[in-house]
């Protein structure tokens, strides 16, 4: 974990942003997030200084859409936000989350015993 990581990571762990558990290093398709919340499907990526090289500023906009496919947000951070500007960082970061938050109460209410499809809800015993 890069120092940048680390010092976001104390500040988003423990349910301290929105009352929501973000997971660090999470895995979706072949690719790892930095952090990630399941509740609001929301990524924190941090980004270093190589991504800013075209190259890697193209294979970062690739691999984004596809994880997108899974309805997965994004907050992009640079590793010179969190270190000058952590708590407007914070801030960002709170924002995409209420928004997410709302969003999703909003969208695809599952009813006991439907999925968004239509198929069955098995209720466990």
């Amino acid at each position: 974990m890069t120092q940048p990581e680390y010092i976001l990571w104390t500040k988003i762990r423990r349910k301290q942003i929105e009352g929501l558990r973000f997971r660090r290093q999470y895995s979706v398709d072949a690719f790892v997030i930095d952090f990630y919340c399941p509740e609001v499907r929301l990524a924190i990526e941090i980004d270093g200084e190589s991504h800013t090289r075209p190259e890697m500023q193209e294979y970062d906009a690739e691999r984004e859409e596809i994880i997108k496919k899974y309805g997965i947000s994004f907050v992009r951070i640079t590793n010179e936000e969190v270190n000058n500007y952590l708590n407007d960082t914070l801030e960002k970061i709170r924002e995409a989350s209420r928004k997410k938050k709302i969003n999703s109460a909003n969208t695809f209410p599952l009813v006991k015993g439907k999925t968004q499809k239509g198929s069955t809800i098995q209720d466990k015993k």
